[in-house]
């Protein structure tokens, strides 16, 4: 997958992760930060279960980089809160 399909997927999922957590989002580039490195911790998730990685810019891919960017934000959370 080229870096802008890892950008744009970031993007989408870093924004809908972002609604799900807090509904209100962090900002752009704290939601594609926050987004690609859901989709890494997605991909090794979904791996480590068993399931296919990040495949390119399909919806599985969006699924697997959403579910990861939920978990990368409550722990974001967390620990800003703990702070």
């Amino acid at each position: 997958m080229s870096f802008l399909a890892w950008i744009v997927l970031g993007l989408v999922a870093g924004f809908i992760g972002s609604k799900i957590v807090n509904s209100r989002g962090e900002g752009i580039v704290l939601d594609v930060v926050l987004g690609i490195v859901g989709a890494v911790v997605g991909g090794w998730l979904f791996s480590t279960f068993g399931a296919s990685r990040v495949t390119g810019l399909n919806l599985y891919s969006l699924f697997v980089a959403v579910i990861g960017a939920v978990v990368v934000l409550v722990a974001y959370h967390a620990i800003r809160r703990a702070v």
